[in-house]
């Protein structure tokens, strides 16, 4: 099966107004199709929650993991719908930005070419 994932949360930079609506209307896009929202809590540089304030950017937003079980299937349509979202920032899906992509897993490394 092709596809990004599910191994890491994509990350989404959000304004921290109206903060729940944009978290909600992000997963409800059809791209994102079965993503859980979480909002990064404690430190904004890491992925897991370590502590009970919201984590902040050095721009003073607030930072959305998108969780997903099975892999994303249009990373590119994904990236597009997310960011034309209001409230969004950017996002962590880096899509049209090289040629090539360097896969390294358990089986060994491989490289995928655009």
């Amino acid at each position: 099966t092709d596809g990004l994932g599910p191994g890491f949360p994509v990350p989404v930079e959000i304004t921290p107004f109206c903060h729940e609506h944009t978290m909600r209307t992000v997963a409800a896009l059809p791209s994102c199709e079965g993503c859980k929202a979480v909002l990064r809590m404690g430190s904004s540089s890491s992925n897991v929650p370590d502590g009970d304030e919201i984590a902040v950017t050095d721009n003073g937003n607030y930072i959305v993991d998108l969780h997903f079980e099975e892999p994303i299937k249009d990373a590119v349509k994904m990236a597009e719908e997310i960011k034309t979202t209001v409230g969004v920032v950017d996002h962590g899906l880096f899509c049209g930005l090289t040629t090539a992509v360097i896969i390294a897993g358990s089986d060994g490394i491989s490289v995928k070419e655009a």
